[in-house]
């Protein structure tokens, strides 16, 4: 699957109807991101079980400035609504295919298990 464009219009669609979607905050001027982006398209068109979307910072200001990206390129991995990796830099080939190997293997019931306990502790001292 080739990489899609994202936009503040297909975002939170893309996020919330796909597992798993590794996003890459990138800009044209950006050395880093032109070099880093070969490997996040060939990553692409090898994992057709997941989504990998780019986002330029230069025209969608309102969703960098959303997730605060301060320095780019930044990699942003999101599976079944969660945000599991948030990492400015390039990664090199070898590295990024084992990470999205690590998104692939997180066992996402006890991440939903650690998240709602979080906020059940959060709502009780917000109560107490």
């Amino acid at each position: 699957m080739a990489t899609v464009e994202l936009t503040k219009d297909n975002f939170e669609e893309t996020i919330t109807d796909n597992d798993i979607v590794f996003v890459d905050f990138w800009a044209e001027w950006c050395g880093p991101c032109r070099m880093f982006a070969p490997t996040f398209e060939a990553a692409s068109e090898k994992h057709e079980n997941v989504v990998f979307g780019k986002v330029d910072t230069e025209a969608q200001q309102e969703l960098a400035g959303y997730f605060q990206i301060r320095s780019i390129p930044t990699l942003m991995v999101f599976r079944e609504n969660v945000v599991l990796f948030s990492q400015p830099g390039a990664l090199p080939a070898p590295a990024f295919d084992d990470l999205i190997e690590q998104v692939q293997a997180v066992d996402m019931d006890e991440v939903h298990k650690t998240i709602a306990e979080q906020r059940a502790k959060e709502d009780a001292e917000a109560t107490a």
